[in-house]
């Protein structure tokens, strides 16, 4: 009577996950190329989750599409609905909920909803300490990502997989599509500059997935003493690396739509100066101004909002320059930063003290002083970029 009881149990369970499979992979129908993320596979990770104590890094993005639309249940309440033991939840910048600002501290929590512990990594400590891991059997990462090498979530996973390794915990991450994954471009990180803004010696757009990513840092010895992290990525379905795919899910609080992710390779070079790019405006990354530059018919004022309580130049009228209608790019644009940079008066400071570590080197900074325009500029970092792409293609999982 036991074994049937038991049977019956794993049945219901395995029906239960192919009814699920057939409604969230129907959600993934309305992205334009039928991309399926590894997290609505539930069917692939699932069987390597029973039994074990999980741990989950996560934020808003770590959701499951479901019912043909954008509609979604969050990863974590999905494998708890399934039986999953998850001990507690590692939250990367902006929070579990990604409702902090930039750079904000993020300290430790309880989910309301779920009760479990949400462990921050971008506060006090941004690695998962041994005491904490010696209770865990495996890590989920699932968050995503847009591919800026300055964007931190890539960085926290770095961290993840190194504490994992030192303690003998295996990764698994459900990959996601890149939006700029069309493309590599933009300045090298040198070591000597890296920082949690960037760790790793990769130009600023590095055309990889996360999972491409994650097998990259492994691949390279990337980690602490070089220690590999025993590592499962699991894959998307009907990805290339041409796919154009709209996040449903804002990324991060200045991140609201398909635009602002493609111009922030460029525009996010002002977070190291004193150019306000859209913050405490709805087109975050989209415009960029300052009381200072000519007057133009195009002017907005910045105001504290969501994910930006302290905007550059708060409540002063900004004149500045709108890229709402710029086209798709595939390169890093960085004709907007030289154009501040020229309209900036001389006496006033352009470059901020976190420049260099957005830039990761020194001479980016240097080039615009003296005058180069996008294209020389943009010709000097060729080189290092080429030899890069032979590095990548070793970790490709997609065409």
């Amino acid at each position: 009577m036991k074994n049937l009881i038991h049977f019956k149990s794993k049945y219901l369970i395995l029906v239960f996950i192919l009814l699920l499979n057939y409604t969230i992979n129907y959600a993934q129908t309305n992205n334009k190329d039928n991309i399926i993320t590894a997290a609505n596979q539930t069917e692939k990770y699932l069987p390597l989750l029973q039994g074990k104590r999980v741990a989950v890094v996560a934020n808003q993005t770590t959701v499951i599409y479901k019912n043909g639309t954008n509609a979604h249940v969050h990863l974590v309440d999905s494998l708890l609905a399934l039986g999953v033991n998850i001990v507690n939840v590692f939250a990367p910048e902006h929070g579990f909920r990604g409702k902090a600002d930039a750079g904000e501290q993020i300290l430790d929590d309880v989910d309301v909803k779920t009760g479990l512990p949400i462990i921050s990594l971008h506060g006090k400590t941004r690695k998962p300490s041994p005491e904490i891991l010696k209770n865990i059997d495996i890590i989920i990462f699932d968050i995503q990502d847009v591919g800026v090498r300055f964007y931190t979530y890539i960085s926290t996973m770095s961290n993840v997989m190194e504490a994992a390794a030192e303690n003998n915990v295996p990764v698994m991450v459900l990959d996601r599509p890149n939006p700029n994954g069309h493309f590599v471009d933009g300045p090298m990180l040198k070591v000597e500059h890296r920082s949690f803004v960037g760790m790793h010696p990769i130009p600023l757009v590095y055309g990889m997935t996360i999972g491409e990513y994650a097998k990259m840092v492994n691949g390279e010895k990337w980690l602490k003493d070089g220690v590999k992290c025993d590592l499962t990525v699991i894959k998307l379905k009907n990805y290339t690396h041409n796919s154009t795919y709209s996040l449903p899910v804002r990324p991060s609080p200045n991140l609201p739509n398909d635009k602002s992710i493609n111009l922030y390779p460029g525009l996010g070079f002002f977070e190291g100066t004193i150019i306000n790019a859209g913050r405490g405006t709805e087109f975050q990354f989209q415009r960029y101004g300052a009381p200072f530059f000519p007057k133009t018919d195009f002017n907005y004022t910045p105001k504290p909002n969501f994910g930006s309580k302290y905007p550059k130049f708060k409540g002063q009228l900004c004149y500045g320059v709108d890229l709402t209608n710029t086209e798709r790019l595939s390169k890093v644009d960085i004709t907007a930063l030289i154009d501040a940079y020229n309209k900036t008066p001389k006496d006033k400071k352009f470059f901020g003290s976190t420049f260099t570590i957005h830039a990761g080197n020194l001479e980016f900074q240097k080039l615009i002083e003296s005058g180069m325009n996008a294209e020389e500029i943009r010709a000097t970092w060729q080189e290092d970029v080429e030899k890069f792409k032979i590095i990548r293609k070793k970790y490709l999982i997609y065409k």
